[in-house]
């Protein structure tokens, strides 16, 4: 919970800086948002361009899964994007439908935004078959084509939920795929594949501090 907080008062105080970048008055090689590079979420600010591949070394690893149409989708659907992953099941009676709801509203308010792509992991794939994840989409009212339900290997989501996207509050790394994944967290990704933000999907505050965190993102040079 610790770093939630954390998140939800620097979330409030980069809204200044949000609104500094959609003017364009970011200075050039400066970064207004943090990178996470371990478990720990800690944040970590970095002042010039040139040390971010040197201090920043995790990334989503690559991956290949079916989305809800039955098409195979890999980390090309993301390259140059920036993009927000969560972690559903289609059956969860919970936290699923809020975070699907109010994801949906950083859908609505950034549709145009061609380069933002939005990426919901079954944690339940042996279930979740593209069929069922296409009728959960038209059901929650989503026609956004870069919004990929995508289900496939259990141990294939668990690992990169646990292990690229640090999906889960615990640290992951120390869980295996027999462990239930449930979390209401969504992360924020930019165009290079580094995590640059976590928000709580059943809160609608954290909504409103994600949209505004894309458009800084959007900024970045």
């Amino acid at each position: 919970m610790y770093r939630i907080v954390f998140l939800l008062i620097s979330s409030g105080l980069l809204i200044g800086c949000n609104v500094k970048s959609n003017q364009g008055n970011l200075k050039k090689n400066t970064i207004a948002l943090p990178y996470y590079n371990d478990p720990t979420f800690t944040p970590l600010f970095i002042k010039d361009t040139s040390k971010v591949k040197e201090e920043i070394t995790h990334t989503i690893a690559d991956f290949e899964f079916l989305n809800q149409d039955s098409v195979l989708v890999n980390q090309d659907i993301i390259k140059n994007k920036i993009h927000i992953a969560s972690f559903i099941f289609t059956t969860c009676g919970s936290i699923c439908p809020i975070m699907t709801d109010h994801l949906k509203i950083v859908n609505d308010r950034l549709q145009n935004d061609k380069d933002l792509v939005f990426l919901s992991f079954s944690v339940t794939p042996w279930i979740d078959t593209p069929n069922v994840l296409n009728t959960y989409k038209k059901n929650r009212g989503i026609n956004n084509n870069n919004w990929q339900f995508l289900t496939g290997s259990k141990s294939g989501i668990y690992t990169l939920a646990r292990q690229s996207y640090y999906a889960e509050e615990d640290i992951g790394f120390s869980k295996d795929s027999t462990e239930f994944l449930h979390t209401e967290h969504l992360i924020l990704v930019d165009k290079t594949k580094r995590i640059r933000g976590i928000y709580n999907g059943t809160v609608a505050l954290d909504m409103e501090a994600l949209v505004n965190d894309i458009r800084t993102l959007q900024g970045e040079k």
